[in-house]
């Protein structure tokens, strides 16, 4: 048998990043703990709103099944004395069973004959089961910071005022949080305050809906979302809605109304991204663009009434938005009076990290970093000592210090109002690229180069000073600067090692920390961990990855190339056995020791097919030096596939391991010759081709 089951705790407003990530995890903390118990269910529906998480889970097995439980006790042999009385060891483990001696059975296995005993244990019901389990699921819940509320020791997240739990139509009486639970929830805060009497799980979504709740999250996400863009269209605009702020403003309404609002022209005149940045991390409203892509004078917001009198709610909205607006034009035409140069000095009385130095010291590496780097690069000198000069000034406006966000962009446009460097002002802004996994790398050279700088210069500093990541924690981002210089250099076709930039920017840290002697490798295996991770983000086999890697671990923009290539090769039909026979080649190789063989002696040859071999090595080898000088790792692997034939017939009819020892020397200088060009681009042996 089987029923339904509805949980909901109902509370203050929720902090708009915890509704979701609190419902999802509590579903989940629920769902665990029913599989542990061994009950089973059917579809599960979260729900979560500003003031409610709940879950419903229908076809819920009224109770666990019973399960015959056996016991086992001493073997046989020890159970009885040699007068066939009982041991203590017997006597005791009937009385822990709580039976006598005759209720005991016996069992045979494989290891001998064994005292046992044996019954039947009764599943408990789940209604009974239930309080615990949501117990258990809440205590689970990761709460950054929990409050208590009235007399009691309870903690939530918020005040909680409510709970229902109910079992089918039968309410599960328990008291959770400091609160009874029992049917009675509530509807939307202004539109429907009175309790509402919930029948069931089947009922739930509907009787909230009809108190102006719409309580599945990603119902509500969809409705806000449609209603935005409807709204955009009615202009031929399209708003501008990322994912994360559309997340949170599905997190604080439970019944979403879209209105149009607009604002003053004039503010038009202030960057765009700042207004954005105003509207959405103030307002929690979404912008409106044009067909080309220019910001209108119009903003979107989502109310959670519907209002009998909109206009009214409108003109709130605009007076609040025209004073947000206000604040960025300040800044802006505030921050425009001192040239972004003026604030060098002051960088050196900001802490970039108190072992580190300032933002100052900082800048100066990025600048001797931007010195080195400049000639593989092809940068011109001046611009790129400017950008690094520069590259940490608009942390010290106004703007970027409302907008923490917007630090580089704010860079870029103070740079042209100062008339520096078009090239200059550009690599200011992308010198954050990429800000995260998928975003956009630099344009330009000069950027690139001064967000490489930037970060060596902060992986370096951290880890040594010990402050590299800990399992999950990476409170400095190293883990995602580290991704960002995996991009960057693969990129980039300057020849830049990675090793050598990492010793580059211990140089350029001089006495200032204390480097062991490991650094440099630690971190450049901290790196291509980050490589690792990006490619197989990619869908990429991991032993492909590391068949390259083998050849090619230090300039990345050529291991990238290699790993083209070798995508195309495993799929050629002679790849599966070129890997293999490359394999056979290292064995026997390691088995002779490498290290004493002679060159290849064509007057030892004694077999056809070995002869055959060795023309059609120096065929490819002459052939795959020019490859090699360009960097074409796609035909040059693939004229490998030329060896397959003469590589089947060498195996199938040549012994390598013979009696006379200068034949075989022979035989494996010809196949340490087979080995340096099959893993030349790649080690095609570690390629797991089934």
């Amino acid at each position: 048998m089987v029923n339904d089951f509805i949980f909901e705790l109902g509370c203050e407003e929720l902090p708009s990043g915890s509704v979701w990530p609190l419902a999802d995890e509590f579903a989940n903390q629920l769902l665990a703990a029913l599989d542990k118990a061994q009950l089973s269910y059917g579809q599960v529906k979260r729900f979560a709103t500003p003031r409610r998480i709940a879950i419903a889970i229908f076809d819920l097995q009224e109770e666990q099944k019973s399960q015959n439980v056996t016991r086992r006790g001493p073997a046989v042999a020890a159970a009885y004395d040699k007068e066939g009385k009982p041991t203590q060891a017997l006597l005791g483990f009937a009385k822990s069973c709580g039976v006598e001696v005759e209720q005991l059975s016996q069992i045979q296995t494989e290891k001998g004959d064994w005292i046992v005993f044996e019954t039947r244990s009764q599943g408990n019901k789940t209604k009974k089961l239930l309080p615990a389990l949501v117990n258990q699921s809440l205590a689970a819940l990761p709460i950054a910071k929990p409050m208590r509320w009235g007399a009691g020791d309870e903690e939530f997240a918020r005040p909680v005022h409510w709970a229902v739990m109910l079992y089918g139509d039968e309410v599960i009486e328990h008291t959770l949080l400091g609160i009874k639970s029992g049917r009675d929830s509530r509807g939307h805060r202004f539109h429907h305050p009175q309790h509402i009497a919930i029948n069931s799980a089947q009922s739930y979504e509907s009787q909230m809906n009809e108190a102006f709740v719409l309580a599945d999250f990603s119902t509500r996400k969809q409705m806000i979302k449609k209603q935005v863009e409807e709204l955009a269209a009615s202009i031929q605009a399209t708003a501008i809605m990322p994912e994360d702020l559309l997340d949170e403003v599905t997190s604080i309404v439970e019944w979403p109304q879209a209105l149009m609002a607009n604002f003053e022209k004039e503010f038009l005149e202030v960057p765009a991204e700042s207004l954005i940045a105003s509207m959405q991390s103030h307002q929690k409203c979404f912008a409106l663009k044009d067909k080309q892509g220019k910001l209108l004078p119009h903003f979107i917001t989502v109310s959670n009434i519907a209002s009998t009198n909109p206009k009214q709610v409108i003109l709130g909205n605009e007076k609040v938005m025209r004073a947000r607006l206000s604040d960025a034009a300040f800044f802006f035409k505030q921050d425009k009076k001192l040239p972004l140069s003026q604030h060098i000095p002051g960088t050196e009385q900001v802490v970039f990290q108190a072992k580190l130095g300032s933002l100052k010291d900082k800048a100066l590496r990025i600048e001797a970093m931007m010195t080195y780097l400049s000639p593989a690069l092809h940068l011109s000198l001046h611009q790129a000592q400017r950008a690094a000069q520069l590259s940490k000034c608009d942390l010290l406006t106004g703007m970027v210090g409302e907008f923490p966000e917007l630090q580089g962009l704010m860079g870029y446009y103070y740079a042209l109002n100062d008339g520096e460097d078009q090239g200059v002002a550009q690599a200011l802004n992308e010198q954050y690229m990429p800000r995260f996994a998928a975003d956009s790398l630099p344009k330009s050279d000069l950027g690139l180069t001064l967000s490489l700088a930037d970060r060596i210069d902060t992986l370096v500093g951290i880890f040594a000073i010990g402050q590299k990541p800990s399992g999950v924690k990476d409170p400095f981002k190293l883990r995602r600067h580290a991704l960002a210089v995996v991009r960057l250099l693969i990129a980039t076709s300057a020849q830049l090692n990675l090793i050598t930039l990492i010793e580059q920017a211990i140089i350029h840290y001089g006495t200032q920390i204390s480097v062991e002697p490991n650094l440099s490798n630690e971190l450049k295996s901290f790196i291509l961990e980050r490589l690792q991770s990006y490619y197989q983000g990619q869908g990429l086999s991991v032993d492909l990855v590391y068949a390259v890697r083998a050849r090619q671990d230090d300039w990345l923009y050529d291991l990238d190339k290699r790993l083209s290539a070798l995508q195309l090769f495993v799929k050629l039909p002679e790849a599966a056995s070129l890997s293999a026979a490359c394999k056979r080649v290292n064995n026997l190789l390691s088995q002779a020791g490498r290290q004493t063989l002679s060159p290849v002696n064509e007057q030892l040859f004694t077999e056809e097919p070995e002869k055959f071999l060795y023309i059609h090595i120096n065929q490819v080898e002459r052939a795959v030096e020019t490859l090699y000088r360009s960097a074409d790792y796609g035909p040059l692997l693939k004229l490998l596939a030329s060896l397959k034939e003469p590589v089947d017939l060498f195996f199938d009819k040549v012994m390598v391991m013979v009696e006379d020892r200068a034949i075989k020397a022979n035989r494996l200088a010809l196949l340490a010759r087979l080995q340096d060009l099959l893993q030349g681009v790649a080690d095609i042996s570690l390629l797991q081709m089934g």
